[in-house]
């Protein structure tokens, strides 16, 4: 059947025939695709409740690898969905196509599913959001979530300001202070919660392993600028011969450097400079400064480090991490897991809180997406971890930015949110939001668009800054508009008013 645009339309009748043929075979297909990953999946699926979520899931998965546009336009044309928000309820989608298909070309009726089949899905996001950022305060449905800074231990009022002006959870960076310092924080957040009748979620991310430069006893850093070469050791204790003519560092992971081929890109310090392998020199490689801004940069002991297209193979738990999780267990609602990257790295979690609850049931995990690993096994992450346990997704989006490059980011964080809506897991717009907002009290016109597009997730996250309470109230604003407009990425029609009063010229 010739579908090129040039091709005569056929009636309504003989199109939705056709439609329906191409239609019932991709439906037949993904089915069988489905059912085959969802018994691979089976073993680590322990939760009754995730079983068609994770069905869904592995529906949407198959349905993907298809090229639908050659459909989409003939299904518009006659009147029905295009498929394009099918996320939710993937197989319902399909079945309610074709139906009306074979209604339209006067085949054998199917039967429609029932339309509580196309809310199961958005309820069972609306349940794991309340779980894991708190029921909220009426609009917005997006939730917004802050970090916590070290002063909110002394000081009450920073909860009592964030929560009034209108934060739904708080989040605690393990990686930064210690316990009686997040003790205190939470006393006074639960103290302010009580008093304001809100019930405020606490999240606690773990430190995890970040990969960072090791300068040994270099204090003053390394000054660097495009073309100039520096050296990467194993080990800064000895150096080959000729080697004291390149400025040299090492990793706190320095069996990593064995894994560097020439060509691999490195980004350091979140991105703000960028060098290649040049080439390898025994144990050690020469580095190529690639990026970096016109008056150089300072590359400093501590800095964090991107290795994009290298597989990081260290665990995602630290023994810091394991630590820490016996407080976070004690005081935290929710558990951010950091540098998650393979299903290894959950069932080493999940081990870790069997251990410590003694059959007590575990409380939800935030999976942190932050490698091209994450992102290639995203859709097994989400599996073992939401078949025992609430689970949501963190975008982190600067890490991504400098793992995949700037500009695959956008798309990116955009087949993140599909694929969490198929498995029916919150997510997290994080990285920058409101920034400038935050620290200097004055948001960017970009920043606004970027606020705004967060109202597709379930949760918007704040970094610290001694603007917090005015950047709260502000993204409160612009997320209760936004969902007037959108619903998950679907347009709702709510009725427009910026017009109503022109007059005509």
């Amino acid at each position: 059947m010739d579908i090129s645009p040039n091709a005569p339309p056929l009636p309504p009748t003989e199109s939705a025939a056709d439609l329906y043929a191409s239609v019932s075979q991709i439906r037949a297909a993904i089915s069988r695709e489905a059912e085959a990953t969802l018994a691979s999946w089976q073993p680590a699926i322990h939760r009754p409740d995730f079983l068609p979520s994770a069905r869904n899931l592995a529906h949407y998965l198959a349905l993907r690898k298809i090229d639908l546009r050659p459909h989409q336009d003939r299904l518009i044309a006659l009147g029905l969905s295009s498929l394009g928000h099918c996320e939710e309820a993937v197989r319902p989608a399909l079945d309610a196509a074709c139906a009306s298909l074979a209604s339209i070309a006067g085949l054998t009726p199917e039967g429609y599913p029932p339309a509580a089949e196309f809310t199961k899905g958005r309820q069972r996001v609306a349940a794991a959001q309340a779980e894991m950022f708190g029921t909220g305060d009426g609009e917005p449905g997006t939730r917004i979530m802050v970090t916590l800074p070290t002063e909110a231990a002394a000081d009450e009022e920073i909860a009592r300001s964030f929560i009034f002006a209108g934060a739904d959870c708080v989040r605690i960076n393990c990686a930064h202070d210690d316990a009686e310092t997040w003790a205190a924080m939470i006393a006074n957040v639960r103290r302010v919660s009580r008093d304001l009748g809100r019930q405020i979620r606490i999240n606690m991310d773990l430190g995890g392993p970040k990969v960072r430069t090791d300068l040994g006893g270099r204090t003053k850093g390394i000054k660097l600028r495009q073309g100039d070469r520096f050296r990467m050791a194993q080990s800064l204790e000895a150096a080959p011969a000729g080697a004291e003519e390149l400025p040299a560092l090492s990793l706190n992971h320095p069996e990593l450097v064995a894994s560097l081929r020439p060509g691999t890109e490195i980004w350091f310090d979140d991105g703000k400079i960028g060098a290649r392998i040049d080439s390898r020199s025994g144990d050690d490689v020469i580095l190529l400064v690639t990026s970096v801004r016109p008056k150089g940069e300072k590359l400093k002991h501590g800095n964090g480090v991107n290795l994009p297209g290298v597989e990081v193979d260290i665990p995602a738990l630290t023994e810091k991490d394991l630590q820490d999780l016996d407080f976070v267990l004690r005081h935290a609602d929710t558990i951010g897991f950091s540098f998650v990257q393979s299903p290894r790295d959950v069932r080493d979690l999940l081990a870790a809180l069997d251990a410590r609850l003694d059959g007590a049931q575990p409380p939800g995990v935030m999976l942190k997406i932050e490698t091209d690993l994450a992102v290639r096994n995203l859709p097994r992450l989400l599996v073992e971890a939401g078949g025992r346990l609430p689970v949501a997704v963190m975008i982190a989006r600067g890490d991504l930015s400098v793992e995949l490059g700037m500009d695959r980011t956008s798309e990116m964080q955009e087949e993140i949110l599909w694929l969490c809506l198929a498995a029916h897991v919150p997510t997290v717009w994080a990285t920058q939001v409101l920034e400038n907002m935050m620290k200097q009290g004055r948001a960017s016109r970009a920043e606004v668009t970027d606020a705004a597009m967060g109202q597709r997730a379930d949760c918007v996250m704040l970094n610290k800054g001694p603007y917090a309470p005015q950047a709260i109230t502000f993204l409160h604003g612009i997320l209760r508009r936004m969902a007037r407009h959108h619903s998950k990425g679907v347009s709702s029609l709510a009725p427009l008013n910026s017009w109503r009063q022109s007059q005509a010229l």
